[in-house]
């Protein structure tokens, strides 16, 4: 980084002596410093056959690297001092657009709780455009629905949320216990938009078709009480955690049978050390809290347990390899 700084400022001042002098050090180790960069990285930077030094092809393309290296690293610097110190800045965390609002109470509570000095920027936003603004560095931590290319990115524990599927109270299909997929042809299918979640998108389409469900028609719906409302209006069935349609007296959630279809949720931040210190512990809060939601569902409204039978809606999963 120190040979970084030394080649940014030649750069800017394309001279060595004023480079020398703005930097408070004597030409000659500000040279040596230049040469053994350019031995480093097999090319040189500077064309020094001219009166006047300019930047080779090769110095002209690390400038631009060189500058963001340098403020990623004092960006660090200062999130280190600001949590040592107690003071973790602001934190700008990307959610799903389906996530209840029992849930992000829930979180921005913990995180008060564990973080008091961290202010929380909570946006909802969703998989594909979480995924853009991690690899740009306008969101420091994001909550996304898997399957997603994590290439650059940590993430933290994995929760997993078995669906089922959201009818309208009339159906027949809706005096049975639970559901399977094949029960379902003839219906239509809403979903969020594939835009929103590609991946997940696909795998939804994928295990209807191999359970012997092919949608008669794929229609779509970016909030939950849209699609709650096209499934009440007769327009179609809905895969769902439970806990939204719920609160619709006119639809009904039913389990599917052999429990094909289960959402996986993750936090995810850029790996490097330019990422926010505190963003594996708000992954590591927002699966807690996922969890203890999705858990207190699993009640009745008396607030008794539900009794015991299939397997439980949830599960957190570790991925050590990912830390």
């Amino acid at each position: 980084m120190r040979h970084l700084r030394i080649f940014v400022a030649v750069a800017d001042e394309l001279h060595f002596s004023r480079a020398a002098d703005q930097l408070g050090m004597a030409q000659p180790p500000l040279s040596q410093a230049v040469r053994r960069l350019e031995k480093d990285l097999g090319a040189e930077l500077f064309d020094r056959s001219h009166r006047q030094v300019e930047l080779t092809p090769a110095g002209t393309v690390l400038l631009d690297e060189a500058r963001e290296l340098l403020a990623r690293e004092e960006r660090l610097r200062t999130l280190a001092r600001r949590a040592g110190e107690g003071d973790l800045g602001t934190l700008r965390a990307g959610v799903p657009s389906d996530t209840t609002v029992a849930t992000l109470s829930l979180l921005l509570g913990a995180c008060a709780e564990h973080y008091p000095g961290m202010s929380v920027d909570l946006q909802e936003i969703t998989t594909d455009e979480q995924l853009r603004l991690l690899a740009s560095g306008g969101l420091d931590v994001g909550l996304v629905h898997q399957p997603v290319d994590t290439t650059g990115l940590r993430l933290g524990p994995e929760v997993c949320v078995e669906l089922g599927v959201v009818l309208p109270r009339v159906s027949p299909l809706a005096r049975l216990p639970e559901v399977a997929l094949a029960e379902l042809s003839g219906h239509d299918l809403v979903l969020l938009p594939r835009a929103q979640a590609p991946g997940w998108y696909d795998r939804i389409i994928d295990t209807c078709r191999a359970g012997g469900f092919v949608p008669t028609r794929l229609r779509h719906a970016s909030h939950p009480e849209f699609l709650l409302a096209l499934v009440h209006a007769g327009h179609g069935i809905a895969f769902d955690q439970g806990p939204v349609a719920r609160k619709e007296p006119r639809v009904v959630w039913r389990p599917l049978a052999g429990r094909p279809l289960t959402q996986r949720i993750t936090g995810a931040w850029p790996a490097g050390r330019s990422a926010h210190p505190a963003a594996p512990h708000f992954a590591e809060l927002a699966a807690d809290v996922l969890t203890r939601d999705r858990t207190a569902t699993l009640r009745r409204d008396d607030g008794a347990p539900l009794p015991e039978g299939p397997p439980r809606p949830w599960a957190v999963v570790y991925d050590e390899t990912a830390w």
